[in-house]
């Protein structure tokens, strides 16, 4: 099966990837950073705002494949400490209605762009 490309005008890409890519009834989404696609550099404001950035941007890549946060079935986070972990939930909880995704968070030692977070999903369309 082939990969079509789903490309957004409203999230960066800093390298050879695709925003996302759909497969079947299956869109991955490439992992994105919290780049305010005005200014092209990360959001200000800690953990809370990268987050919301995140998700702004995440959600321009799902409009772009016809979806939205309804359609997303895994998330996983990437944080560079641990400790923003009940910062950044606190902003995931507002994103999502019960049930909620599955959902993976991971501590790792940098992201790019030093980002305090990354983000990727995988949605199902209909």
């Amino acid at each position: 099966m082939p990969r079509i490309e789903i490309t957004s005008p409203t999230a960066s890409k800093v390298g050879p990837y695709s925003h996302a890519v759909r497969s079947g009834d299956l869109v991955y989404l490439s992992g994105q950073t919290p780049i305010d696609p005005a200014t092209g550099k990360l959001a200000e404001g800690g953990i809370q705002a990268q987050t919301a950035q995140c998700f702004a941007n995440l959600r321009g890549v799902l409009q772009a494949a016809g979806l939205d946060l309804e359609h997303v079935i895994k998330v996983n986070v990437f944080l560079t400490d641990m400790g923003n972990f009940t910062a950044m939930n606190e902003v995931y909880a507002q994103q999502f209605q019960a049930p909620y995704p599955a959902r993976t968070t991971i501590g790792v030692a940098s992201l790019p762009l030093n980002a305090q977070i990354e983000i990727e999903m995988i949605a199902r369309s209909e």
